[in-house]
């Protein structure tokens, strides 16, 4: 009975030291420090093998990116790339679509403005409270001066200004074509023209026009590509499937860039979380997952539920038309881009974010 008891300590011993060596390797993973590509060079990779991935279920993957108009698709892990691929052609010269290539961002490119409104605030150039007429100056819409200076730099990060978006041409922001429709943080509407205002304020508080500021705040710290280019009255910006990755990498650090801080933590923190109570799923210019409701684009219903419930709940997105997705997952070390064509007849197309995620999670343990 002795040696059955000796045993038997030796054997809880053994098992309690298998665990803990169990539990400090996947400390050791989840306790990895952050990696961060050269800005010139190769870009560090990890095997969906190593991470414990079903890569049988890859290909299906990549099957229905393919069938759905996908030109890029990208997955991170704590900064490192699991998964890359392209397909089709480029737009502009028919040459077939690689790392090289640039593509519209779309709505997704909003988080870099967001971005720089942060950045200028931080600088203490403006403030998210301050009046946008103290910037652009009485009469930027056809209000009163009363309904106007109700509007703030706050207002259109959240997309609360109250401006009519159902007029003729909801992307122009001529002031005849800025109508009121509600007071100033009553009303949420996904409206074009006071978010693509925002350049013009950046630039009057900085005392810079808009590319080149941004190029030195953000693009040209986390060697990003791409440049931004009038259409109509949109200013849209295009990259490379990698540069979105990047700047997803950066978020996913909190504003941290290989040790340099380019935007302080409280404003991504705000950036990233539920901005007002009307439409849970908005941030500042970002979509969240973690919420009890949404509101969609040219929509004033309120949906129950979450904007993507096949993703994890912590995701948050840089959405953009014809699917142009920028998805942060903190609790993945995550980040997943994907650039092409429309997959469906949405305007933003979360359906069909919501069936990449749904085949993600048959990909991941």
């Amino acid at each position: 009975m002795k040696h059955l008891h000796l045993y038997v300590f030796a054997l809880l011993i053994l098992i309690s030291s298998c665990r803990d060596e169990k539990e400090n390797c996947c400390d050791t993973i989840n306790q990895e420090s952050p990696y961060f590509p050269p800005n010139v060079g190769n870009w560090e990779s990890t095997s969906p093998t190593s991470l414990g991935w079903n890569t049988e279920s890859i290909q299906t993957l990549y099957d229905n990116l393919e069938l759905n108009g996908t030109r890029a698709y990208i997955v991170l892990v704590n900064g490192k790339i699991v998964l890359e691929k392209y397909w089709g052609k480029n737009l502009f010269n028919n040459a077939a679509f690689d790392t090289s290539t640039n593509w519209y961002w779309a709505s997704a490119a909003k988080t870099l403005t967001s971005f720089a409104v942060g950045k200028a605030e931080e600088d203490g150039k403006l403030s998210l409270a301050h009046k946008t007429s103290d910037h652009l100056g009485f009469g930027w819409t056809s209000l009163s001066r009363e309904q106007e200076e109700k509007i703030t730099i706050w207002h259109q990060l959240t997309m609360t200004s109250g401006l009519d978006d159902a007029t003729g041409n909801p992307d122009s922001w001529k002031p005849q074509d800025l109508i009121y429709k509600a007071e100033a943080g009553k009303r949420w509407a996904y409206h074009n023209a006071p978010y693509t205002l925002l350049d013009q304020v950046v630039e009057n508080a900085v005392g810079q026009d808009f590319e080149p500021y941004f190029n030195t705040i953000l693009r040209d710290k986390i060697g990003m590509d791409g440049s931004w280019i009038w259409s109509g009255d949109n200013h849209l910006f295009l990259s490379t499937a990698r540069s979105a990755a990047r700047f997803g990498n950066l978020i996913l650090n909190n504003g941290l860039w290989d040790g340099t801080r380019l935007l302080n933590k409280p404003y991504i923190d705000a950036m990233t979380r539920k901005s007002q109570e009307i439409n849970q799923a908005y941030g500042y210019l970002w979509w969240l997952n973690n919420t009890n409701s949404f509101r969609i684009p040219q929509s004033q219903i309120e949906f129950p539920g979450s904007l993507t419930p096949n993703a994890p709940s912590d995701m948050y997105s840089a959405l953009g038309k014809n699917g142009q997705y920028i998805c942060i997952v903190p609790s993945k070390k995550m980040v997943v881009i994907r650039m092409g064509e429309n997959p469906d007849a949405t305007l933003v197309p979360f359906f069909y974010l919501n069936d990449i995620w749904k085949i993600m999670n048959s990909v991941m343990p």
